[in-house]
């Protein structure tokens, strides 16, 4: 393949998923408008239609800014770094100030990762400031959004810097097969970060408190037990720092495995309903749904990295994106950009992928906690957090990793019925 060749092919693709997405983002909004006087059946003793209302107004406003935000980044700024001489551009600028080696190459991935970051600065501030604000959700402050911001960059270039030299070093000294010893390099690397993000990254954005003793952590401690399952703590983060928006989470692995809490979630819900999340995200352990999402993500990465490792040596690639030439970074840059252009078509797989490990979460909660209890508190999470309970079918089967809220209940109530009603 010559590089028009490529470049017409890429194009194609690009203007595909404009398409694709641009119109699955249509029937969103018109769908949920037609919809929004109307609450289900399974909510309507909980959820008023002004909240319903509410929550169709607030999905119409986010698939907006992220249609306006698909077509400018997605588009314009994708093809302006790749075809339009971007990438090779900043990677001039690189070669001016450092000369050729491998700071060169540094400042030109994180140069391109840079002009991602202001291109999609602009919709992240309407949609914190302006959506969420709109409808109560937004916390931030304008201060702690650019304290956010610089810790994520510095973060970026502290972490990624080592991580990108190394493979720096395996192209120039490792051979033909550097792209191997690449993705063994990267799988140590997400491992040791995967250990160590909840003890000393997450605190940098965060604080992260015990959880008070009392009814609720005995009922959790009793749950963990009956589950069979180990955690170094159990914590309470500060989510309403930033957001009114509640959730739970696992992280670490091992031995530093942590049970999270949003403040607004512990706020919000009973102890039988947290009893009862917290048994749904369980569920994903025992389950082996976390060993089997790492050993995907492991697969996809090698074979990403064979990929690359063959795109290197190949002169199409390069020349489209204007180099006479590979330079490691700029490919590894382009690379970035240029994969998830062809990977949208397989976008429904992994959210039905997704959406059946959910069903098994929630099936292991009603079984080791309370169907009603979990069904309440989704309840309560889709009216608090203002989320639709009437997505298209298609653009939820294209995108949702959660099943719709209706099937979700119907699956709940067959596990425990909950005589006809989400309502605790």
């Amino acid at each position: 393949m010559n590089a028009p060749t490529f470049s017409a092919v890429f194009v194609v693709f690009v203007f595909a998923a404009l398409a694709w997405r641009t119109w699955l983002a249509l029937r969103q909004m018109r769908h949920v408008e037609r919809h929004r006087d109307q609450v289900p059946a399974d909510f309507e003793a909980l959820i008023p239609v002004e909240a319903h209302r509410r929550a169709a107004d607030y999905t119409r406003d986010k698939q907006r800014i992220g249609l306006a935000e698909t077509l400018a980044v997605d588009g314009v700024v994708l093809l302006t770094l790749t075809l339009g001489g971007g990438i090779a551009a900043i990677d001039a600028a690189s070669e001016r100030a450092f000369g050729a080696g491998s700071l060169r190459e540094l400042a030109t991935v994180f140069g391109v990762l840079l002009a991602s970051t202001l291109s999609t600065l602009p919709f992240d501030l309407y949609r914190t400031f302006a959506v969420e604000e709109r409808y109560g959700f937004n916390r931030m402050t304008p201060g702690l959004f650019v304290r956010d911001l610089a810790k994520g960059m510095a973060l970026a270039v502290a972490v990624g810097a080592p991580l990108l030299l190394l493979v720096f070093w395996l192209l120039r000294t490792a051979g033909p097969l550097w792209w191997l010893y690449t993705w063994l390099a990267w799988l140590a690397f997400t491992l040791v970060l995967v250990v160590a993000f909840p003890r000393w990254i997450a605190p940098l954005f965060n604080r992260f408190t015990p959880l008070e003793d009392g009814e609720l952590r005995q009922r959790i401690e009793r749950l963990l037990a009956r589950c069979g399952f180990t955690a170094s703590g159990l914590f309470v983060m500060d989510g309403s720092r930033r957001s009114s928006h509640g959730n739970a989470y696992f992280t670490g692995f091992g031995r530093t495995k942590r049970i999270v809490f949003f403040d607004t979630l512990i706020d919000r819900l009973t102890p039988d309903e947290i009893e009862a999340v917290l048994a749904h995200e369980l569920g994903h352990f025992a389950r082996g749904h976390i060993p089997r999402l790492l050993s995907v993500r492991f697969a996809l990465a090698l074979a990403l990295l064979a990929l690359l490792g063959w795109l290197y040596a190949e002169p199409a690639f390069h020349q489209a994106l204007g180099f006479s030439e590979p330079h490691i970074g700029a490919l590894l840059a382009g690379f970035s950009l240029v994969v998830p252009v062809f990977t949208f078509p397989f976008q429904p797989l992994a959210s039905l992928m997704a959406r059946r490990q959910e069903f098994e979460a929630d099936a292991f909660a009603a079984q080791h906690a309370s169907a009603r209890s979990l069904a309440s508190a989704l309840a309560k999470l889709y009216r608090d957090n203002a989320s639709t309970l009437t997505p298209d079918p298609l653009h939820s089967l294209v995108y949702d990793s959660h099943p719709p809220a209706a099937l979700r209940i119907d699956h709940l109530r067959k596990a425990d019925p909950l005589n006809g009603t989400a309502s605790p």
